[in-house]
Formats: structure tokens, C-alpha cells, sequence
């Protein structure tokens, strides 16, 4: 049997130097409770359906994908992440594509606007003429670049795996690569269609491939994407705030900081008064974070370049409006009162989330599923952001904590529980041979 249930006791992956006997005794144990649950929570059919699900090939998929550094400024990386992702998803009927990023700018200490350079995304489509279609997505992007210190992956005991990117989130992409090959495999594949995204620029706010995101959206029945789950007891992420990246770049006048300071407009003072008034016109609904102050120069030249950036997360979409229109009003402000101009760059890429009604039924739909396999799936709203914040924003229901379990992610010490592997594998693949076979949302 290639699959165990969550609730089974862990047993050691097969390069995980544990004994034999140890393994053995595992592996009965998970047959012991298997075997009466199976019979009285899923039927034959389903008992088939997940049976085709292999541990050791999900976790074998994870850990080369880990192997190889896709921080997202590493092109060379992401080019080798795209190529074996092709190979691996390429097992699956439809064509896959490999996409051009979206052009992308950004504001440079200096002030002066670039072009950021990304890597393509994958996309697949597969039977786009059925009637009902669902949309998986993922990122083959980390936020460890190439010169991170932390490229290896470590055993931490027999069901715990240390490693970059490995929770966040290749393991996801091998969870629901899985789950669509054991639907494939079924009796209800011919019902459904889907779109896969694999996109190269998440953990930077996936500008190069919100365009991308919204057209695949299009028509979708509903979403699932593959970020770790929120805690490492498979919490889901709820309803989410949004996220929003602002560059203000302030253009003031030079002056002699001794003899003529009168005539200088200070760029610097005036990115201050920016960052105090942007505190007074925070609320609980949208917190702002001013992060950095670029700019300056020789200790006796008034400075008449500044670069401020910040970042909010607002927890509604009356929040984001209403902080657009008071940044709008206090820019003004500034540049009046401090003789200055001010050119704002940036903006929300993450709308706020909220779950609606079809999307609790999709939640809903979720746990029973995850109860069918003994697995107790609770749900929790965050701060955090994702592409889910994007596809929910098209008016498709979307859970976008569907990937592994484990934690500490965007850290040296980021794990997943192994075993979570074929654990979501299978939750996914009952979810989707729900709405396959006709569930209503």
C-alpha cells in the first residue's frame, strides 16, 4: 500500500536512516488503523482513488525540487525549477507551457525607475472545454537567494525534514502534482477541467504574474493553492488582509547646510514628516509599516533626494480605499508645506480576502473530506498574503493553505512533517473528486 492515514503513527521515509525493525513495526501499526477506518469512512472507489498515492515518490519530488536554489532573483535557478517542474507535470494530459513574466518596475535608491527581471511560469491546462473547471496554483520561488548559507536539507527526526523551500512550497507542488495523478486514474477525471499555475515571483508579491493569475481565474469553479498550512497541525488560513508595497520618491533642493540653508528644501525631514503622519492616520483595519529611508548626503548639504518605503495591510477592501485616498491627501499636504515634489510608486497587489459564502462551503468541503481520513481540519484567519488573496479577488472560492504541513518558513530552520506529503495528497484528492463528481458550492 502506497498510502497511510494522518493519524497513523510516523514512519521513516526510505533514505531516512532509521532501522528496519523500526520501520516494520510503523508500518503495521498504520495498517492496524487503517484497515477499520477505511472500511466504515470511504467507499471502494475512494479507497482506490487514494491507494495510487506513493509517499516515497512525493518525497522524493520534494526534496530534488529543494535541491535547487530558486531564490527569486536567481534566473539560472528558476530556469532549472521550470525545466524539471515541465518534466515532472508533463505526465499529465494538456500541453505545458512555460510563460514570460509580466514587465515588472521598481524604484531604485537613486530614485530612478528599472525594470525587475523574473522567470517564466509554468502553466498546464488540461480538458478546458469542460463544463466545470477548477485552477491550482503554486510558486517554484523561496526567499533564500543563491548565496544563502542555507541550501541543505537536514533530518531532524524520522518525520521531520529541515530544508529550504521544502514546506514553502515545493512540497505543496508535489501534493497536488499527486493528488491530479490519482484523479487522472479515476472514474470521475473526464468530468472535471483544470488550470495549473506555478508562477516564479510569489514570495516578492507575484507583480510579474498577477496578469497571469486573474486571466487563468477566469470561469474557475473554485481554487486551490498549495502554501504550507498555517500551523503545523493543518490550520488553514482563513479570510486574509491585503498587502500593499509603496516607493514615495521625495525631490527637494540642495543647499549649503552653513551658509545658505534657507534656501535648501530638506528631502529627508520631508520623508519624515511623511512617516509621522502616516502613523497618525494608521488604524486597527489597516496597520502601516514604514520600513526604510533612502537618501541623504555630505553632512553640510541640505539633501534634496529621499527615497521612503512602506508597506500596509489592510484587513478589508473599505480599508485600502480609505488609505488611498488619506495617502493621496497627505502627499499633498507634504509637498506643500515643504516645498517639495513627490512621486508615489507602488501600490495594493494584494487585495484583502474575504470569505464569502461559496468559499465557506469550499472550507466546509475541505474538513469533511479531511474527516473522512481522520484528519481534524480547523481554519484561522491571518495576516498573512498569497496568491489566493488574488484568485479571491476574481470572485472564485479559494483555500490556499492546501500544502504540507511544517513551519518556521522564510528561516534556516523552515521544516515539513514528511508524512504530510501523502496526507494532503490525499485530502486534495478527495476534494476534487468531490467537486468532480458534481458537490455544489
Amino acid at each position: 500500500m502506497a498510502w497511510y492515514p494522518a493519524n497513523c503513527n510516523a514512519f521513516p521515509p526510505l533514505n531516512c536512516p532509521a532501522s528496519k525493525r523500526g520501520r516494520a513495526r510503523a508500518w503495521i501499526a498504520a495498517l492496524a488503523k487503517l484497515e477499520p477506518w477505511a472500511m466504515t469512512q470511504l467507499s471502494s472507489d475512494l479507497q482506490a482513488l487514494i491507494s495510487t498515492i506513493d509517499q516515497d515518490a512525493l518525497l522524493a519530488d520534494t526534496q530534488g525540487w529543494s535541491a535547487i536554489n530558486t531564490g527569486t532573483a536567481n534566473l539560472d535557478g528558476l530556469k532549472d525549477q521550470a525545466a524539471a517542474l515541465a518534466d515532472a507535470f508533463s505526465v499529465l494530459p494538456g500541453e505545458v507551457k512555460l510563460v514570460d513574466p509580466a514587465p515588472v518596475s521598481a524604484i531604485g535608491a537613486d530614485g530612478a525607475e528599472f525594470e525587475k527581471q523574473h522567470g517564466q511560469h509554468l502553466t498546464l491546462s488540461v480538458r478546458p472545454d469542460a463544463e466545470r473547471r477548477l485552477l491550482f496554483t503554486g510558486h517554484m520561488d523561496t526567499v533564500f537567494p543563491k548565496d544563502s548559507h542555507f541550501q541543505d536539507q537536514t533530518w531532524l527526526d524520522d518525520d521531520t525534514l529541515n530544508g529550504p523551500g521544502l514546506a514553502d512550497m515545493k512540497g505543496g507542488i508535489a501534493v497536488f502534482l499527486h493528488a491530479l495523478k490519482a484523479i487522472e486514474q479515476s472514474d470521475v477525471a473526464e468530468k472535471i477541467g483544470y488550470d495549473v499555475l506555478i508562477n516564479s515571483d510569489e514570495e516578492t508579491g507575484s507583480l510579474a504574474s498577477a496578469p497571469l493569475i486573474e486571466r487563468m481565474a477566469q470561469g474557475k469553479y473554485a481554487a486551490l493553492t498549495y502554501e504550507p498550512s498555517a500551523l503545523p497541525d493543518g490550520t488553514l488560513a482563513h479570510a486574509r488582509g491585503g498587502s500593499g508595497n509603496y516607493s514615495l520618491t521625495i525631490t527637494g533642493k540642495s543647499a549649503h547646510a552653513g551658509r545658505n540653508p534657507q534656501d535648501g528644501r530638506n528631502a529627508i525631514v520631508a520623508a519624515a514628516a511623511i512617516v509621522l503622519k502616516l502613523k497618525d492616520i494608521q488604524t486597527a483595519e489597516c496597520p502601516i509599516n514604514p520600513a526604510k529611508i533612502e537618501g541623504g548626503a555630505a553632512n553640510n548639504v541640505v539633501p534634496d533626494h529621499a527615497v521612503l518605503r512602506f508597506n500596509i495591510r489592510p484587513k478589508s477592501p473599505d480599508a485600502a480605499q480609505q488609505f488611498e485616498a488619506a495617502l493621496a491627501a497627505l502627499i499633498g499636504d507634504v509637498q506643500q508645506a515643504h516645498e517639495v515634489s513627490i512621486h508615489q510608486h507602488g501600490g495594493i497587489s494584494r487585495p484583502p480576502k474575504p470569505v464569502d459564502r461559496k468559499a465557506q462551503r469550499l472550507f466546509d468541503l475541505v474538513r469533511d473530506c479531511g474527516a473522512s481520513l481522520g484528519q481534524d481540519i480547523k481554519w484561522q484567519s491571518t495576516g498573512g498574503v498569497c496568491d489566493g488573496n488574488n484568485i479571491a479577488s476574481c470572485g472564485v472560492p479559494v483555500v490556499d493553505t492546501m500544502g504540507v504541513r511544517g513551519g518556521a518558513i522564510h528561516s534556516a530552520d523552515e521544516f515539513m512533517i514528511v508524512s504530510s506529503l501523502s496526507e494532503r495528497a490525499a485530502l486534495s484528492a478527495l476534494v476534487i473528486h468531490r467537486l468532480a463528481s458534481g458537490e455544489e458550492l
